[in-house]
């Protein structure tokens, strides 16, 4: 069959979830034996999220092949339990870069370089790039941001174009919020109405709409919707809230979208989607017995999806275990040693957040001391990982100015510095310890045993390093350096045995968890917080 190309766009407000509806969608598709992928195109003119701070647009994702790309990458992941690439997420700066380095080459023959047909003509090419492969039948593009946002613009204009020259092989899903007005105690259609209206008024009509609706919308309603949207009443389709994100993609299954989908694009709509390990996943998160408390210790921790990846992999390992995951958001700069014992008693296990630069870091230390010497188990991510060997140095190796040369270039103790290839890069974009590298485990270890091998694959986004220069030290201390690249010997995983489980790592693990196959050191982590709160009764 020939690749079939599905757009999400959005309208009435942003944050609707059509990351959310894409994911379900496409777990939908590849439960009935499909071949599909997601795309997200976003409309601002950074060439990736990767020099955008969490305040600005929540978690930065990173994917196998080293792209720092948009959260919903994440979301992507989880659901399909496929990896997504630098294809896979384009931006308006990546496009207009690309057009210009091709203008500066000359590539246009002198000719006036303009949106249409340039800069169409280079976001159809994208959008076609993961079709062109022939490893798909479907592709789900998802198009950043609001209907009628002037960044969007030339998205939709391209879109338009590929729906005319595509006719039979694509078609446009239209997310949109029917709000309900309190006072009147009535579902209200018309932001619908405008929506669409705005989305007609640039030359594209929805096939199907999705409305995102906190409560039921009559049949009566869906059919007024249908009239007025030009969309068949069978295409009208409602997304109540739910309470788990992974119970969409069954709210989405009872609503008909995969078969509007199949219909619409002329593919077959027999038979049923194998939803089997979803299902079971869902049963489990629906019969938890237990709770477990865990505390993420950071700076951002007033950000909703400033963590979203860590969220996630908490919640699944926890689901495995049967049980109920109480995370506990800890601002790393509100911790002091006179507070820590008050703000971390009662938790089963703490998280020591990734980040970047000064400001929270000593909170992160006077976390890692009292978990340390109170046997609490703890898990370091990356910069977490690097406060763990930074205060391992100072209140056991009597390295009372140890430090990241990142927080002190000038410090004596420089267990932490900046990787040797790092040193002459002025550019921040991109410019990091990207993607997916070797590690090789330390037999016995703590984390070979989570992952009962002893070569892994993990991705990475850092430019600062454990310095082996003081290897031996740590080693000797019990500080265990229990994971290396096997090219470079860059400490990879460190921890220290005589704890009940006390493990950091360099790499990010929280990217590669799904639902279908939770990572195994966050499932390592749970049990370690479960066994933890039992021993504590």
């Amino acid at each position: 069959m020939n690749t079939k190309y599905i757009f999400v766009t959005g309208g009435v407000v942003s944050s609707l979830g059509k990351g959310i509806i894409s994911s379900s969608l496409a777990r939908l598709l590849l439960s009935r034996g499909y071949r599909v992928t997601i795309q997200k195109f976003d409309p601002y003119i950074n060439i990736d999220p990767g020099t955008l701070n969490p305040y600005e647009h929540g978690e930065c994702y990173v994917t196998v092949d080293g792209q720092e790309t948009d959260l919903d990458l994440g979301h992507y992941e989880r659901f399909t339990n496929i990896h997504t690439t630098r294809a896979n997420n384009i931006t308006t700066g990546r496009i207009y870069q690309n057009v210009i380095d091709k203008e500066r080459r000359g590539d246009y023959l002198g000719k006036t370089v303009q949106i249409i047909p340039h800069i169409t003509d280079e976001i159809k090419r994208n959008v076609k790039l993961l079709g062109n492969t022939g490893k798909f039948d479907f592709v789900i593009t998802e198009i950043g941001g609001t209907v009628g946002d002037i960044e969007s613009l030339p998205f939709l204009e391209a879109v338009r174009q590929l729906r005319w020259e595509m006719p039979h092989d694509s078609l446009c899903i239209h997310l949109t919020y029917v709000p309900f007005i309190n006072a009147a105690k009535e579902l209200k259609t018309k932001p619908t109405q405008h929506s669409v209206k705005n989305l007609q008024e640039v030359g594209i009509q929805p096939d199907i709409l999705v409305l995102r609706t906190e409560h039921d919308i009559p049949a009566g309603m869906r059919r007024k919707v249908a009239q007025f949207c030009n969309v068949s009443p069978d295409a009208v389709i409602q997304s109540l809230d739910a309470s788990s994100i992974y119970e969409v993609p069954l709210n989405m299954l009872k609503e008909g979208l995969d078969i509007a989908v199949l219909r619409k694009t002329g593919c077959p709509t027999d038979g049923e989607p194998d939803l089997t390990q979803w299902n079971n996943f869902l049963s489990k998160l629906h019969n938890c017995s237990k709770t477990v408390k865990i505390g993420l210790v950071g700076k951002y921790v007033e950000l909703q999806d400033a963590y979203k990846s860590i969220d996630e992999a908490l919640f699944q390992s926890a689901v495995y275990h049967d049980a109920k995951l109480d995370l506990k958001y800890i601002s790393s700069e509100k911790l002091r040693d006179d507070n820590v014992k008050e703000m971390l008693s009662g938790l089963d296990g703490v998280i020591v957040a990734p980040g970047f630069g000064q400001r929270g870091i000593e909170g992160k230390f006077v976390a890692l001391k009292w978990c340390r010497e109170n046997d609490v188990p703890t898990f370091g991510i990356c910069l977490g990982m690097q406060c763990m060997v930074i205060e391992f140095a100072r209140n056991v190796l009597g390295m009372t100015d140890a430090n990241s040369t990142e927080m002190d270039p000038k410090t004596p103790y420089n267990v932490i510095d900046l990787m040797e290839e790092q040193k002459s890069i002025s550019n921040l974009g991109g410019t990091m310890r990207l993607g997916a590298y070797a590690c090789r485990l330390a037999g016995g270890s703590t984390v070979a045993k989570a992952y009962g091998k002893d070569m892994v694959e993990e991705r990475h986004r850092h430019r600062f390093e454990f310095n082996n220069e003081f290897r031996y030290q740590f080693e000797k201390s019990g500080m265990s350096c229990v994971g290396e690249n096997p090219e470079t010997h860059l400490v990879e995983v460190v921890e220290v045995p005589s704890r009940k489980w006390y493990v950091g790592t360099q790499y990010h693990p929280e990217y590669s968890s799904t639902v279908l196959n939770p990572h195994p050191l966050f499932m390592s982590f749970i049990e370690a917080a479960l066994k933890y709160k039992m021993s504590e009764k």
